[in-house]
C-alpha cells in the first residue's frame, strides 16, 4: 500500500510540475510577444513624366481598410507625407468604397535635362510604427490596401517565400487623371504599400504583406483609368502565443 501511495504522490508531483512548466512557458512566450511586437507600415507613390503637365487634377488611391483608415491616410491628414511639392494642394476623399488623395496643381514642370529615358520623378513616402500587429494575412478583406479591389485573382507565388501559406493575387483599382500635355508624353503613376510585423521569442520572427498598383498614360488624360495591382500576403510566420495565461501552445494570427 505504501508503495502505491508513493507512486501516486510521485505522479501528482510530476503532473503539477508539468502544468506549472507549461503555464510558465505560456506566460513567458505571450509576454515576450506582447512586449516586442512592432507593426511597420511603409507607403510610397511615384509620379513620373517626360514632359510638362498643365491644369493637373489627380485622384490617386491611398491604401486603407474598409472603414477608410490606415497609417498612410493618417500621414496625409497630418501632412507628414514626405516629398509633397510645396505648390501642391492635397485633399483626402473617402467615397465609401475607396480612399483617394486629390492633387491639384497648375503645372508639373520637369527640370532641364528631362528626357524619355530619364523622366522627371516626384516621390512621396511615409513610414509608421505601432506596438500592435498589422493585418498581413488578409489585407484585401480587413487590412490596408488600394480600394476598390476589383477582379481579385490568385496565382502561384514565385517572388515571395512559401511555407506558411503565402498567397499572391492580381487585381485592379481606379485612378482619375486630368491634365493637358503633348501627345507623346508618357506619365507613369505607381504606388506601393507594405505592412510587416516583427517580434522576438527565443529569436526574431515576422510576417508581412506587400501590394503595388500602377498605370502608364500616353498624351493628355481627362478621366478615370485602370491601375493594375499585385498583392502578396501571408508571408512569414503566423505561430504566435495564445492570449491568456492559462492558454498553452500557439494559435494562428494575427
Amino acid at each position: 500500500m505504501d508503495r502505491i501511495v508513493k507512486i501516486c504522490l510521485a505522479l501528482i508531483i510530476l503532473l503539477v510540475a508539468g502544468l506549472t512548466g507549461t503555464t510558465t512557458y505560456s506566460v513567458y512566450t505571450e509576454s515576450a510577444y506582447r512586449n516586442s511586437i512592432t507593426g511597420t507600415s511603409v507607403y510610397s507613390c511615384t509620379i513620373t513624366t517626360d514632359a510638362p503637365l498643365y491644369n493637373v487634377t489627380l485622384f490617386i488611391p491611398v491604401p486603407a481598410d474598409r472603414t477608410g483608415n490606415s497609417p498612410a491616410v493618417s500621414a496625409f491628414s497630418a501632412h507628414l507625407v514626405n516629398g509633397v511639392p510645396d505648390n501642391w494642394e492635397t485633399t483626402l476623399y473617402d467615397t465609401g468604397k475607396a480612399t483617394l488623395i486629390k492633387v491639384t496643381v497648375p503645372a508639373i514642370l520637369p527640370p532641364y535635362g528631362t528626357t524619355k529615358d530619364h523622366p522627371y520623378t516626384i516621390a512621396l513616402s511615409s513610414e509608421s510604427r505601432q506596438h500592435s500587429a498589422i493585418e498581413t494575412r488578409d489585407p484585401a478583406g480587413s487590412g490596408a490596401i488600394y480600394r476598390p479591389v476589383q477582379g481579385l485573382t490568385g496565382y502561384a507565388c514565385t517572388q515571395v517565400p512559401s511555407g506558411s501559406g503565402s498567397r499572391c493575387s492580381s487585381y485592379t483599382t481606379s485612378l482619375f487623371a486630368d491634365y493637358r500635355t503633348a501627345a507623346d508624353t508618357t506619365v507613369t503613376i505607381t504606388s506601393s504599400v507594405s505592412g510587416k510585423n516583427t517580434w522576438t521569442i527565443f529569436g526574431p520572427q515576422s510576417n508581412e504583406y506587400r501590394s503595388t498598383v500602377s498605370t502608364t498614360l500616353k498624351g493628355e488624360n481627362h478621366g478615370w483609368t485602370v491601375m493594375k495591382g499585385d498583392l502578396s500576403a501571408g508571408i512569414g510566420s503566423y505561430d504566435i502565443p495564445a492570449s491568456g495565461a492559462s492558454s498553452a501552445g500557439t494559435v494562428k494570427g494575427p
